[in-house]
């Protein structure tokens, strides 16, 4: 199986099958019938119809998901996108993995809210627990952050509702925004923002909306150096720009989704984020 590649042959059967009216999950299920690799053919199909057109789920899903991913309409390749309320700019667009730099997507005024919103109740980050139910400090994430409740405000409102526009994904599909702080040196060493399948928590995790499926950090202010996005696997660092965002998702919790992600330390001043993550269903 590790021998298999993506050929053009093997796109263009994939192109021929959709033309057919066949679905996506009807030419995986094909493609895995002729001994193809799971990981593999999810890839191809990604290649040929687009992320958002790819299956992300097996059949037997639970009922209330998303078919399909969190993306922007990028079809007629047009510079700025309309998101309701605001026109954003299309910075920068890889389609595997699918990530996106989007260019004022908040303005000053509404970075500053956030950041003024979000400083009184900030606590020491922490992550999922690896061994046990719930969350834990972890020595890889030195930031301090907190969560707004969904719709907390009329600004996270807004906020939420043109990020729903602007990614085509229902508002209640997404978590309650994360504001981060990090201070000189704090870092975010990279992983991936899925939950680990073996953890203990994550059973309890997904009955309140599924897997996410999909990450937004927005920047909410620019750092005086450092404290970039990286995404070792594919090579990209992505600026911390005030207004600026990142996007990307991933089709399945396994690392062949090539979105490992950290955040690298800042060398001077600080670095305040916002972090959207999108789920397969209604997050409860």
């Amino acid at each position: 199986m590790s021998q298999q590649v993506i050929t053009p042959e093997l796109c263009e059967w994939i192109s021929e099958q959709s033309r057919a009216g066949h679905p996506a999950d009807s030419i995986l299920a094909a493609m895995l019938g002729s001994g193809w690799n799971d990981t593999i053919a999810r890839q191809a199909l990604a290649r040929v119809l687009g992320p958002s057109a790819a299956p992300t789920s097996s059949p037997g899903s639970a009922p209330g998901t998303t078919a399909g991913l969190p993306e922007p309409d990028l079809s007629r390749f047009a510079p700025v996108i309309d998101a309701g309320d605001r026109q954003v700019q299309v910075v920068m667009a890889l389609r595997q993995p699918r990530v996106v730099v989007f260019g004022n997507l908040l303005s000053d005024e509404e970075c500053d809210g956030i950041t003024a919103l979000a400083g009184r109740r900030l606590a020491r980050s922490e992550t999922v627990a690896t061994g046990s139910e719930g969350s834990e400090v972890n020595a890889a994430r030195t930031s301090d952050g907190m969560f707004f409740e969904r719709g907390e405000t009329d600004l996270i409102r807004r906020i939420e509702s043109r990020i729903a526009t602007l990614l085509r994904w229902p508002l209640d599909h997404g978590e309650g925004l994360q504001v981060l702080r990090y201070r000189p040196g704090a870092e975010y060493q990279p992983h991936y923002d899925y939950f680990e399948p073996a953890h203990a928590s994550t059973p309890g995790i997904l009955k309140r909306g599924g897997q996410r499926v999909a990450t937004l950090v927005m920047y909410l202010n620019t750092p005086v150096a450092g404290g970039s996005t990286i995404f070792p696997d594919i090579g990209l660092d992505v600026a911390p720009v005030k207004g600026n965002a990142v996007f990307f998702s991933y089709d399945r919790p396994h690392p062949s989704t090539q979105t490992l992600h950290g955040g690298s330390p800042v060398l001077d001043g600080e670095k305040w984020v916002a972090t959207k993550w999108l789920r397969q269903g209604v997050f409860t």
